[in-house]
């Protein structure tokens, strides 16, 4: 079971409403990955495998977190679908 944070610059509702999304596509697709919501700040001391946020942030978190996941529509399940996959082809 992998481990992802999603957040967002302060950590209220576009982050809140990008969890909603990706926890549904994680449930639809049994992917093995358990998410936790917070902010910039939650990512200190983070120690899981993934950050789940906006595309604009994720450039910014490249090189500070496991992996950066960058959303560009919050909405749109087959975006968040394509990049959890792609994730998680990275681990096989």
């Amino acid at each position: 079971m992998y481990k992802a944070l999603v957040c967002c610059r302060a950590g209220m509702g576009s982050s809140m409403l990008l969890k909603i999304k990706a926890d549904q596509v994680i449930n639809e697709n049994n992917f093995p990955i358990k998410t936790e919501h917070g902010n910039l700040d939650s990512i200190v001391g983070f120690t899981g495998d993934l950050v789940i946020t906006m595309d604009d942030l994720a450039g910014e978190l490249k090189d500070k977190v496991p992996y950066a996941l960058g959303i560009r529509n919050i909405v749109d399940k087959a975006e968040m679908k394509a990049k959890l996959e792609e994730f998680l082809a990275t681990k096989q």
